[in-house]
């Protein structure tokens, strides 16, 4: 990722669309200057002091009246990219927002790439990678407790636990390369027993931050949830009486449904994503087959089965089907149309955990929604702000492969290899942490990760 730094780049900050108020941020060596060129303050301030707003108004270089603003100079490195920052606070109009930008852009600025901000402050210091990361993840955060998660990884909650395991493996590495310099000073038994010892504690501490990702993931991306069973038990009645609405067809006629239908919801504070599916049964209509393969493949992918079921009835083979598809671990049974009356479950259902409800006049859901809260809390656990948690699967890997470093140190001593293999592996080991926090991420990650912000972040 090429960033001429010597650029002047321009935004528009907000949220696109209309609002009471709308940002241009700029950043660069010559955003003070750009915003002179445009800006008359009300005051009698000829110069701007840094981190103070000002009240004026906002002309073209022929003196015509844009809007009415605030402006605000934030001097480097005292601002968010640790360049000189300046911000207009206009009215939200599009047209307003979009004259603006294109004068700062016809005086020499550069449209900003998405997350172009952000970058800037990661290479400029202020920030590292796990870091800027966290940010792309306040903003898309979906849930209090997403939220949390996010903020304290903003914090630095994470840089901390990777960079005490940089400077830990960093004292081994010393170590281990002194005895590599003076190969006549053999390393005595106690000093690698120490050292096995010092590598064993990091290990078990990556571990413990390993552990949690399972924890990270479902705060942070959701609980999803497969509404899974044969053609006319309720699935997308319950579907449609989760989301309060009438997202999916409801028909008495067996395989209303032909391809999956996915929607997001917060439930009690938990970001949730609902998949209603087809129908499976035996069937020849190659509509229908496809569907019911698609519903079958998303099986293995989700986090939650809610096997839907028509209580009234007594189960027949397409109930079967459906159950065989399905992992006891993540299934919750449901049994629809309790108002229709009741039939025995075959033993194999009565294994699983099981709730009745009616999804056409929501009796039930109470109870079926505490189901799923409680089945999110023990997969979720109940870590607060104060908690690290893992949450990013690139974290994950990384850490992963600096804990499989350091056992691979571990048994090079034990079984008393070179040491030069063993400072390898510790190398091997700073290297994937130093791609958590950027100090090792080649190019094409950096790109893909700030690829993923919006413009004017």
């Amino acid at each position: 990722m090429i960033i001429d730094s010597q650029d002047t780049i321009v935004a528009i900050a907000t949220a696109p669309g209309e609002g009471g108020i709308g940002i241009v941020r700029l950043s660069g060596a010559g955003a003070e200057r750009l915003l002179q060129d445009y800006f008359c303050s009300a005051g009698r301030d000829d110069q701007f002091a840094s981190h103070r707003l000002y009240y004026g108004h906002f002309r073209d270089s022929a003196g015509e009246l844009i809007d009415e603003v605030m402006a605000v100079v934030m001097r480097a490195p005292r601002s968010y990219t640790r360049e000189d920052v300046v911000e207009v606070h206009c009215h939200g109009g599009n047209v307003v927002l979009r004259r603006i930008v294109d004068l700062f852009v016809d005086a020499g600025a550069r449209l900003a790439r998405p997350g172009e901000f952000t970058l800037r402050a990661f290479l400029n210091g202020r920030i590292d990678l796990s870091r800027a990361e966290a940010v792309i993840d306040v903003i898309r955060s979906r849930s209090e407790a997403a939220c949390r998660v996010a903020l304290g990884q903003m914090e630095g909650r994470l840089s901390q636990h990777i960079y005490r395991f940089r400077d830990r493996i960093s004292d081994l590495l010393a170590e281990v390369e002194a005895g590599i310099d003076f190969p006549e000073e053999e390393l005595p038994l106690a000093d690698r027993q120490r050292l096995i010892a010092t590598s064993t504690t990091i290990v078990e501490q990556m571990a413990v931050l390993l552990e949690s990702f399972e924890s990270g993931r479902l705060l942070r991306d959701g609980l999803s949830i497969l509404i899974f069973g044969k053609p006319n038990v309720g699935k997308s009645s319950l579907m449609n009486t989760l989301l309060g609405e009438a997202r999916t067809i409801v028909s008495d006629i067996p395989g209303t449904t032909r391809d999956t239908v996915e929607e997001s919801l917060v439930l009690r504070g938990m970001p949730l994503r609902l998949i209603d599916t087809a129908g499976v049964r035996q069937t020849v209509d190659p509509v229908e087959v496809e569907g019911v393969q698609r519903a079958q493949a998303k099986v293995a992918g989700v986090d939650l089965i809610l096997l839907v079921v028509d209580g009234s009835q007594m189960l027949d083979q397409d109930d079967q089907m459906a159950l065989q598809s399905c992992d006891p671990e993540r299934t919750l049974l449901v049994i629809n149309k309790q108002d229709l009356g009741s039939c025995p479950l075959p033993v194999e259902f009565a294994a699983l955990p099981a709730l009745s409800i009616c999804a056409r006049n929501a009796a039930g859901i109470d109870l079926l929604l505490d189901g799923v809260v409680n089945f999110f809390s023990r997969n979720s656990g109940s870590e607060g702000r104060e908690t690290t948690l893992l949450s990013d699967r690139r974290h994950r890997e990384a850490l992963l492969l600096a804990r499989n470093a350091l056992e691979r140190f571990r048994f090079s001593l034990t079984e008393e290899h070179p040491s030069e293999l063993a400072a390898l592996e510790l190398r091997e080991a700073l290297h994937s942490l130093g791609e958590i926090t950027g100090e090792t991420a080649p190019e094409d990650i950096l790109e893909k990760i700030f690829t993923r912000f919006c413009i004017g972040k």
